[in-house]
């Protein structure tokens, strides 16, 4: 068998900031960015700070890295009294006090989106793997497409929203952000070339300006010669970062030796992979998943279990056994969305403390339990 490992790894990272006082979201990404290096760099609102790790061919390099990075934030943001928060949400905030940053790309935004702009009070993270062309970007991206909402089940972190109730969604982020143009779960092409003219149509009747305001929870990456899975939530500690990495590595490494060996992967209709999304958003880790067009339908955990079997020889074969063993340690001791309802249900619904929590373990690097 003729295999093809996938290693080329990247990740990008938004951070919301906290008021250590109040606990509320704080505008102060200006101010705190003018104090760090060049790769750290500011999003849509000004209490959101955004790094890219390093490209690199190994996950314990790339763990290294962002454990650096992730460091270098949370102790420059406490030396002004803010705190750093990996979540797809945060339970308190002061409309009032938030604003859209000032680059003229953001100012578009506002104006053209208005209210969905203001709202995307949200955080996610970007897990970037090579791939080795684009023809293969595209059968991969294919395949990869129904794995999403797996994805999104295990990063679920935004079960409250910044006005403090509880939205009763695992993710209400991956609700919030599909409403923006061009979002959402991607679109199947057959070939590069349709995928080419679909993004030529986009940009010549004015829907974008450029290649990256396609916002897919799944898009090809042409620049950097990457996939880069966009579904899931920002992820409170970097021993989950370890997790979804090596799933997502793993997971491609997967399709692409199927694909290599001659093999066929039936591709999940559409309908279900929404379908399936809206569960894992709304449900979380508890979410009943379809897994096939003969409409058979699984927990999603049950299903995760299966998955990470049939990875594991991949995984020892790319030097992730552990990272990928590690997202046992999330089903075990709950996503980040059921730990901050613990939290909540443990204070009569304090707020303050969920917000707490999430500021400690990014602190730690792991979530309690593990």
């Amino acid at each position: 068998m003729t295999t093809h490992a996938v290693r080329r790894l990247g990740v990008e990272e938004e951070f919301q900031l906290i008021d250590l006082g109040t606990r509320r979201l704080t505008p102060r990404a200006p101010e705190l960015l003018a104090m760090l290096p060049g790769h750290y760099v500011e999003e849509l609102q000004r209490c959101v700070v955004e790094t890219n790790s390093g490209v690199t061919g190994a996950l314990d390099e790339l763990q290294a890295d962002l454990a650096d990075r992730r460091r270098v934030l949370v102790d420059t943001a406490e030396s002004i009294g803010v705190g750093v928060v990996a979540a797809g949400s945060v339970p308190l905030v002061l409309p009032s006090e938030i604003s859209v940053s000032s680059t003229p790309r953001y100012r578009q935004m506002l104006q053209d989106y208005q209210l969905l702009a203001r709202e995307q009070l949200i955080c996610g993270t970007q897990f970037h793997v090579d791939v080795r062309d684009r023809d293969e970007a595209i059968a991969i991206g294919n395949q990869l497409t129904g794995h999403l909402p797996t994805l999104l089940a295990i990063s679920a972190s935004s079960p409250f929203w910044a006005t403090g109730e509880d939205t009763g969604y695992a993710s209400n982020r991956a609700m919030m952000f599909q409403q923006l143009p061009t979002a959402g779960l991607p679109f199947q092409f057959e070939t590069w070339a349709e995928y080419e003219r679909y993004v030529d149509d986009l940009l010549v009747t004015g829907v974008i300006d450029e290649l990256k305001e396609v916002r897919w929870d799944l898009r090809p990456a042409p620049h950097l010669g990457t996939l880069e899975v966009r579904v899931c939530d920002g992820v409170p500690t970097l021993h989950e970062i370890g997790a979804l990495t090596a799933l997502t590595q793993c997971l491609l490494v997967h399709l692409d030796d199927r694909l290599t060996d001659g093999g066929t992967i039936p591709t999940l209709p559409p309908w279900h992979v929404q379908e399936n999304k809206w569960r894992t958003a709304r449900y979380g880790m508890d979410a009943i998943i379809i897994l096939d067009a003969r409409n058979r339908e699984r927990l999603v955990t049950d299903e995760l279990h299966d998955l990470l079997e049939r990875l594991a020889p991949i995984a020892r074969r790319l030097g992730c056994s552990d990272e990928l063993a590690a997202v046992e340690d999330i089903i075990r001791v709950g996503a980040s969305y059921q730990r901050q309802q613990a939290v909540a249900a443990a204070h009569d619904g304090d707020l303050v403390e969920v917000t707490r929590s999430l500021v400690s373990e990014m602190r730690a690097g792991r979530p309690a339990g593990t």
